[in-house]
């Protein structure tokens, strides 16, 4: 079994940043594409970023892109999302995720969630 456990959510003005961390157990860290996803209320998740074991690039949704960036730490266990320049729209429920295919949008196991408020 593999659990992933998300940390670093809270409340942030626009404009500020949070770093939310994930760390991995229960499997083999360095055998998953990690990626992180976040849900609003009312709709439904969606796909903010991820990073290909397979090529160690990352992904980034369109409406994140220069503003948050993914890192991993294999000697931790831990993936890491930065969010800088936070706006309102941000606001969810942000959930790591781990494929053990590799692939970049499908994805296999799942963290709990951490809330991230923005406020205006």
């Amino acid at each position: 079994q593999v659990q992933l456990v998300e940390s670093g959510g809270g409340s942030v003005q626009a404009g500020g940043s949070l770093r939310l961390s994930c760390t991995v157990s229960g499997g083999t860290f360095s055998s998953y594409t990690l990626g992180w996803f976040r849900q609003a209320p009312g709709k439904e998740r969606e796909f903010v970023t991820g990073i290909s074991r397979k090529t160690g690039s990352a992904v980034y949704v369109d409406s994140v892109k220069g503003r948050f960036t993914i890192s991993k730490d294999n000697a931790k266990n831990t993936v890491v999302l930065q969010m800088n320049s936070l706006k309102p729209e941000d606001t969810a429920v942000y959930y790591c995720a781990a494929s053990a295919t590799g692939a970049l949008y499908e994805y296999d196991y799942w963290g709990q969630g951490t809330q991230v408020t923005v406020s205006s």
